[in-house]
């Protein structure tokens, strides 16, 4: 791994940990409790009271941009697993088992990777209710396509390599040959993909709750508060900007660590 990329690993894995610690132990950290309301200090520019003023209806901005990063850094990790893990079974069975059962896999792929994740998640949304649990599950399928076309054309690499085709002349039976032989070898790939898509899954939590999709009406969740305060942005665009930059910061985070990993797993 060269210099640039172990300061990019360095910076990006700091920030990470950091909004880590701030999602474990927020409580501890935060000035204010982040859903008291005080209307007579509404729109407070920030100051030594409220380091980063107040919202419409006086709640401290510092500590809502703080308790939002619990609910995102709950829901990217378990989407960004639950859509690597299920793309991962996909992309080995389409591309060890090849013939018909690639081809049916993959169109059907084709047929999710066309409709759009907005109106997946409204729809199940609406069929569900509003909740955490439809957001990653939402999310996570929307990760399955992309993380099983990148395992799919690694195991089609595999397959074609000595090793398979003394295996198959073994007598291993084609699962085994998927969970023994390819598996361990398309390992880099899929962790390539895990760290890319956990960026992608932050920055798909805050816009399903920017939409109304995720968290509910007055969360303090990064998303939910951009959507809340917008309204407000010309008079107090503290409000916007605290969890608008707290989301830019943990999606260029995890895009640095990525970067750096990627460079490191694809060095020859």
């Amino acid at each position: 791994m060269g210099g640039r990329s172990r300061v990019a690993l360095a910076v990006g894995g700091t920030l990470i940990l950091a909004w880590a610690v701030i999602a474990l132990f927020w409580p501890h950290l935060a000035p204010y409790d982040p859903v008291h309301q005080d209307p007579l200090h509404r729109f407070a520019p920030p100051g030594p009271g409220h380091w980063l003023g107040t919202d419409q209806f006086g709640r401290d901005t510092l500590s809502r941009m703080l308790a939002g990063a619990r609910p995102v850094l709950q829901v990217a990790p378990l989407a960004t697993a639950l859509g690597t893990l299920a793309g991962t079974v996909v992309g080995l069975v389409a591309g060890t088992f090849g013939g018909l059962v690639d081809e049916v896999v993959m169109r059907v792929l084709d047929a999710i990777v066309v409709f759009p994740t907005i109106i997946a998640a409204v729809l199940f949304v609406a069929l569900s209710g509003r909740s955490v649990t439809a957001v990653v599950l939402v999310i996570a399928a929307s990760f399955t396509t992309i993380v099983a076309r990148s395992v799919r054309a690694a195991t089609l690499v595999e397959r074609e390599k000595a090793y398979v085709e003394a295996a198959r002349l073994r007598g291993e039976r084609s699962w085994s040959l998927m969970l023994r032989e390819i598996l361990p070898n398309v390992t880099t790939t899929v962790l390539v993909e895990a760290t890319s898509r956990f960026g992608d899954a932050i920055f798909a939590a805050a816009t399903l709750s920017f939409l109304g999709l995720g968290q509910p009406p007055g969360s303090p969740e990064w998303g939910a508060s951009v959507s809340d305060n917008r309204t407000w942005l010309q008079i107090a665009p503290w409000t916007v900007l605290a969890p608008a930059l707290a989301i830019a910061s943990l999606v260029v985070a995890t895009a640095l660590v990525a970067d750096a990993l990627r460079s490191r797993w694809e060095a020859p």
